[in-house]
């Protein structure tokens, strides 16, 4: 075998994403785009606010000096406290400069907290359904995955986390709002985990961290607000990006925020910026971090996604599928009409309508459905839908 017996089994699980966007690809090239309904991926077609191009213009057209050189590891001081600024706003929580890292996405600030906080073998609980990367992450480091249910409505279940715990359990991973569900885990949920952490982590006599994955913080509907993580849980590390506020996935620019009363701070502090360098990371890219220094408090029109959520859900609504409005991201997570979740994506796929299995998410009956797209690629695809739940029916 020419790459490792790992990675080749790491590649069958994350397949289901790539074999649909590759399928995509070749669907296109047949019938062409407007005749294939790609619902694959979570990646943003909002423009991003106009906002951000100005802010780019200004930076690209500005002589400053060594603008394109290493900085230092955790970043800019000045993005940073613009960054620990505004996540002291949103959150509830001071946060100093000295309490973010600026990263390479999202993808990136986990994978740097992981690799500071995990010894071989180590422990980390994650509820599921979730981005199956994760499980890629948490091995980068040594570590090993638990996997949790949550309930039925796709909040947290206390009671299964408690029982996943053991003494080699470092941390919990969260993701809110969720991919692939869109669930918007309450406040009541949060502070339920935070209290359970520092009780079973007194019991262990070490710390049990919260790693909360946060990009679409941002995106949340109805009145919604994601809770603060910040606030319930000091033992508490945030991990978010402007892919999703800022429609910038492709420039990859995130950030770690640290609770300042999480234990051994100057440590975490001194872990995560020499873990950003030796990941390969260096650095998160300078041009983003100077614009998304200006760019805090700005973020792409919610509405446009919520409109589009309110579209996808009466259209399948209208065909016969039961659903349930997703309160953040831009995701769809419906009970397929059969236990086999992987051969109703087949069946939808036959009439050009590109979904993920949800069992490759750890969800199985269901699929996720991105609704990212044009309004024209959701009007387009309600047909197909209903014939093929008829199919099933």
């Amino acid at each position: 075998m020419a790459i490792a017996q790992k990675i080749s089994g790491f590649i069958s699980q994350a397949s289901f994403i790539r074999k649909m966007f590759e399928e995509g690809v070749r669907l296109k090239q047949k019938y062409g785009a407007e005749n294939v309904f790609d619902f694959s991926l979570g990646n943003p077609n909002v423009e991003p606010p106009e906002a951000v191009k100005t802010r780019l213009r200004e930076i690209i057209s500005a002589e400053i000096p060594g603008m394109h050189m290493y900085m230092p590891n955790a970043g800019y001081p000045e993005t940073r406290a613009a960054v620990a600024a505004e996540v002291s706003a949103t959150r509830g929580v001071p946060l100093a400069a000295d309490q973010i890292v600026m990263t390479c996405g999202a993808g990136g600030a986990l994978n740097v907290i992981l690799k500071t906080l995990l010894d071989p073998g180590e422990e980390v609980i994650i509820p599921a359904p979730f981005f199956v990367e994760y499980r890629f992450y948490v091995d980068n480091a040594g570590g090993a995955v638990r996997i949790v249910p949550t309930r039925g409505d796709f909040s947290l279940d206390l009671e299964a986390i408690r029982r996943a715990i053991t003494e080699r359990t470092k941390a919990v991973l969260i993701n809110s709002p969720n991919n692939p569900t869109g669930k918007v885990y309450d406040e009541a949920s949060i502070k339920g985990l935070a209290a359970l952490l520092a009780e079973q982590g007194m019991a262990l006599k070490r710390e049990i961290y919260l790693i909360s994955d946060e990009p679409y913080s941002e995106i949340v509907y109805d009145v919604l607000t994601a809770p603060s993580v910040l606030a319930a849980c000091p033992n508490c590390f945030i991990a978010s990006s402007y892919s999703k506020s800022l429609s910038l996935p492709g420039e990859r620019i995130g950030y770690i925020a640290v609770n300042p009363g999480i234990a051994g701070l100057e440590e975490i502090m001194g872990g995560l910026t020499l873990c950003n360098r030796i990941l390969g990371f260096v650095n998160a890219p300078a041009l983003m971090q100077r614009a998304v220094a200006g760019l805090q408090g700005v973020r792409v029109d919610v509405e446009t996604y919520r409109r589009k959520r309110d579209l996808l859900c009466d259209g399948l609504a209208s065909v016969g599928y039961r659903v349930s409005r997703p309160e953040g991201a831009f995701y769809l997570f419906p009970r397929t009409p059969i236990p086999d979740d992987v051969v109703f994506a087949a069946a939808l796929q036959r009439r050009r309508i590109l979904t993920v299995p949800g069992s490759g998410f750890y969800g199985p009956g269901h699929i996720r459905i991105a609704y990212c797209v044009d309004d024209a690629t959701i009007m387009g695809a309600i047909e197909g839908f209903g014939e093929t739940l008829k199919e099933f029916r």
